[in-house]
């Protein structure tokens, strides 16, 4: 697993901007080196904000969408089309504005769907449809994502995998269903730190004061049962990428910044 990089902009702005010219850069060398692309995105105010950039940056022709695969990382499991649904957000601020293949966009179920309030077995149903995509050259039962965005959350938590819960303690499924979160709605969707791990890139978004505890806790090496966020690692590369407000209480000895 890769050694966590900082990368630490001077505001959430720019910090988004350079997000979306950094994701386009790598969907594009993705897309040379192989054909296509597998991106997870992530919710939340970074997560849409690196989405709206993504939409308003003229880099965005460079992406071939047709040949994008994009995944979540969680879901509130609520109807389908629910303004608190992150795939709801992510069309707003991005996908209706670029030409996406419909087939290649997986969104987790909703609660409306065929699994109806069995949240256990609408997670079932989108691991399975993770092992279908995933390649006999893919590590496990899920796509090697080339990158995975996670947002972090003030109590560390990543996805929908919160300090303590069941969900960050699984180490075979590769997608649980959420229940009794802490953060409204209650009942989700996530991938587990399995899933996660078998991305070659996860990517840590975090902006704001109120997220400079999470990430300080995060980055001191805790266990992931603790400080969920410091068990994301990409197989290749775990970068953060930090405003610097958010990356106030972090030792400076602690990590050596990456290249911005």
């Amino acid at each position: 697993m890769a050694v966590p990089q900082l990368v630490v902009h001077r505001d959430k702005e720019l910090m988004a901007e350079a997000a979306a010219a950094r994701l386009i850069t790598r969907i594009v060398d993705a897309q040379s080196a192989r054909g296509s692309a597998s991106v997870v995105l992530t919710g939340g105010r970074n997560g849409n904000q690196l989405l709206s950039a993504i939409a308003g940056s003229p880099a965005r022709d460079a992406v071939d969408w047709s040949r994008l695969d994009l995944w979540w990382g969680d879901e509130r499991y609520l109807p389908a089309g629910h303004p608190d649904r992150n795939a709801t957000q992510a069309v707003a601020e991005l996908l209706e504005k670029v030409p996406v293949d419909p087939s290649r966009v997986h969104e987790m179920p909703s609660s409306d769907g065929p699994d109806g309030e069995d949240v256990e077995s609408a997670a079932e149903r989108y691991a399975e449809e993770l092992a279908k995509a995933a390649r006999p050259d893919d590590h496990g039962r899920v796509p090697t994502f080339d990158v995975l965005l996670l947002g972090v959350g003030p109590d560390t938590h990543v996805a929908s995998l919160f300090p303590e819960h069941p969900g960050v303690r699984e180490t075979e499924r590769t997608v649980v269903g959420v229940r009794g979160a802490p953060k409204p709605p209650p009942v989700r969707v996530s991938l587990t730190l399995p899933a996660i791990r078998a991305a070659r890139e996860v990517w840590l978004l975090a902006a704001g004061e109120d997220k400079a505890e999470a990430v300080a806790l995060a980055l001191s090496g805790p266990g992931e049962v603790q400080a969920p966020a410091s068990g994301a690692r990409g197989r290749a590369r775990t970068l953060w990428l930090l405003d610097r407000a958010a990356a106030a209480k972090i030792p400076p000895q602690l990590y050596p910044p990456a290249s911005a």
